[in-house]
């Protein structure tokens, strides 16, 4: 047996009392006088002998009274199973995982519910304490205090799903944080309860605790049958027309152990359902589902994917935004302008495209970024700083459209293109100059998708125009167009992120009449299109910071997010035409962020719609095993992890292996008996 608050058996010296009233009659005798002396002595001896038993029987209940409440004061108990008890004197910190995760449920209860009535029973062991911190995913400012043990169970009521999962490192640094700002000397102790999911716990083999430290690990899990989540959703092509008919591809994925069949998905766009589809998703696997959808304006256009799954419902819809019919932004850098025009004329005529003409000695190169397509034509020569910006526009994702001028100086093409990955560059001789039929593309090609009608890519022969090639190049990227002799005539170049789209000749009459030709609006109007950079349809909140692309910002431009009238303020950087936005974290906000659509607005204007969701990390619902807990921390004594624990009896089965069994209530109860024996004895017995 163990005393919890030893220096209280000192007061046993109190038991000195009882006995030296006994021993000592402080009572004055009275005389009596009898006629019968010897009456009187019979009397008197059977008397002083029953006196004598009364006295020791009492003097026996006082010390005994007095050394069991002595002994509650100290409040003995007997050593737990384990050598690492909890000392109560220290700071106890609490964690409870809120995450989405917790959603789930086993035997229809909830984790989040199971987790907080076993930490409300643990707290019935920590009653009298008053160095209580309890930490949840939100991080909140009250939960840099310490507080008794009646208050956070007032926080019980308020405590709901948070929005931001947090890797059990970061809650390991929070309770430290605190346990050092108010270190009292005692040793402490870390609890935590959560159902330690694999994908947002983080790396659990590089958490080392400090060994002055207790952690309990109390797991709150049960197999996961299933949950379906949306994993990613994209288009067929990078750019939406509007009254067209346009693919919709979303990827499904199931986490659990039990295949997901017929699950219904619902597309909705702006608020009114435009297709369905079903899908049948393997357990642990994936499945693609195609949507067919028309979009009717230009403009941002809110989309929404829905299904039913239960019991986690967090991840049931997912949200994103497309955007129909942007803006084609063109750079014309021209070398001589001619009297035709061909460029102008195919791009001026569609509301679709902004193109700017510039003559090469005139152009700004600070335009470049702000460009989806430059188009140089007839440049004979790029300056360094107008050949730097290309380079650099291109790497980035931009798309460039070179057609060479009537008399070619390939020496000076050669250090642009080769560092964009065009090889071999040479000038073809211009005397003699023949046309060349251009030979029948491959219709298979996704670049010819929509150029050619269906009766027309059913035809062998086609009527193509004629070229004279003005250079020629190595075999580089893919080859779109060529000639019958076996030249290239258009090659489409992969070049970083962004692509090149080379011709062999300029378009002027005197070398071929491709400028003339029907087939030459499509080509021209298809590179355009292509050159729109692939919409993100949807961000998550934990892709911080999410880049997006704006014109013409200074670095004092301040940014705002919006939600059903609720504004953040972000933290923001402008780098180029590339706004970086964190987007803040629940203890940043409040009550946090939730899914859905933000304006983002400057100058009260919006100048783009985004759609955030929750990391689907949170629907991946694969837990730590304690055995798989035990092998982690194996090598850490400090740290004891549970088995799964949903029964009524934790807090019991937690007190007999740490904190032993607390005997103080039995000397309480033997102190009251032992009293009411000495109120018996002095009562009833004559």
């Amino acid at each position: 047996m163990s005393f919890l608050f030893p220096s209280f058996l000192w007061g046993l010296l109190a038991i000195s009392v009882p006995i030296a009233i006994h021993i000592f009659n402080f009572r004055r005798t009275k005389r009596v006088f009898f006629t019968n002396v010897a009456f009187l002595k019979a009397v008197e001896t059977q008397t002083r002998s029953i006196r004598k038993i009364k006295h020791w029987l009492v003097m026996a209940a006082r010390i005994l009274a007095i050394a069991c409440l002595v002994f509650a004061f100290s409040q003995p108990f007997l050593p737990g199973k384990s050598d690492a008890s909890v000392n109560r004197k220290g700071i106890t910190s609490l964690y409870l995982d809120n995450s989405f995760s917790m959603q789930n449920e086993s035997n229809n209860k909830r984790y989040l519910d199971i987790a907080t009535n076993r930490l409300n029973e643990l707290l019935g062991l920590f009653k009298n304490a008053t160095s209580l911190q309890l930490v949840t995913n939100d991080f909140s400012a009250q939960e840099q205090g310490l507080y008794p043990a009646e208050k956070i169970r007032d926080r019980f009521t308020t405590i709901g799903l948070s929005h931001t999962p947090r890797t059990l490192e970061q809650v390991y640094k929070r309770q430290e944080n605190l346990v050092s700002k108010y270190q009292n000397g005692g040793k402490n102790q870390f609890f935590w309860f959560s159902d330690f999911q694999k994908s947002t716990t983080g790396d659990l083999s590089k958490l080392k605790t400090d060994s002055l430290n207790q952690l309990f690990l109390v797991p709150v899990q049960a197999v996961a049958e299933k949950n379906v989540f949306v994993d990613s959703v994209w288009l067929n092509t990078p750019f939406i027309r509007e009254l067209q008919n346009n693919i919709l591809f979303v990827k499904v994925s199931n986490s659990g152990s039990e295949d997901a069949k017929k699950v219904v998905l619902k597309l909705s766009l702006d608020n009114t359902q435009s297709s369905t589809a079903s899908v049948n998703v393997p357990a642990n696997g994936s499945a693609i589902a195609k949507f067919n959808f028309n979009l009717k304006g230009k403009g941002y256009k809110q989309g929404k994917i829905t299904f039913d799954d239960f019991p986690v419902t967090f991840d049931n819809d997912y949200y994103f935004v497309l955007n129909a019919s942007p803006l084609i932004r063109i750079l014309h850098i021209y070398g001589q302008k001619y009297a035709d025009n061909y460029i102008d004329n195919v791009y001026a005529n569609d509301s679709l495209f902004a193109l700017q003409s510039y003559a090469a000695q005139n152009v700004d190169p600070g335009l470049i970024k702000n460009s989806d397509m430059v188009l140089l034509e007839g440049v004979e020569q790029p300056s360094g700083t107008l050949a730097a910006e290309i380079q650099d526009f291109v790497k980035k994702g931009g798309t460039l459209t070179i057609v060479p001028p009537a008399v070619p100086n390939a020496g000076s093409y050669t250090s642009l293109v080769q560092n964009l990955g065009v090889n071999g560059l040479n000038t073809e001789k211009s005397t003699n100059r023949e046309m060349i039929a251009i030979a029948a593309p491959d219709r298979n090609n996704p670049f010819f998708s929509d150029v050619f009608e269906e009766s027309i890519r059913q035809e062998i022969n086609l009527n193509l125009p004629e070229a004279s090639p003005a250079w020629n190049w190595s075999s580089a990227g893919q080859i779109l167009l060529s000639l019958r002799s076996g030249q290239p005539y258009l090659s489409q170049i992969s070049s970083g992120k962004g692509k090149i789209y080379l011709f062999a000749a300029p378009f002027i009459p005197e070398f071929g009449s491709m400028a003339q030709h029907a087939i030459f609006v499509p080509i021209m109007y298809k590179m355009a299109a292509l050159s729109v950079r692939a919409q993100r349809t949807a961000f998550t909140f934990d892709e911080n910071p999410i880049a997006l692309t704006v014109n013409n910002e200074s670095q004092n431009s301040v940014y705002k997010l919006r939600r059903n009238k609720a504004e953040v303020i972000p933290v923001q950087k402008i780098v180029g035409n590339q706004l970086l936005l964190e987007i803040p974290q629940g203890d940043q906000t409040g009550n946090g962020l939730d899914a859905g659509y933000f304006e983002l607005i400057k100058d009260n204007k919006v100048e783009q719609l985004l759609a955030l969701n929750h990391n689907n990390g949170e629907s991946k619902l694969d837990y730590y095993t304690p055995a798989e807990l035990r092998n982690i921390f194996s090598g850490q004594k400090n740290v004891q992890i549970f088995d799964k624990i949903e029964d009524d009896a934790f807090a019991r089965e937690f007190q007999q292996q740490n904190l032993g069994t607390s005997l103080w209530k039995y000397f309480l109860y033997a102190a009251l008996f032992f009293l009411l024996v000495e109120i018996a004895l002095i009562r009833f017995m004559k």
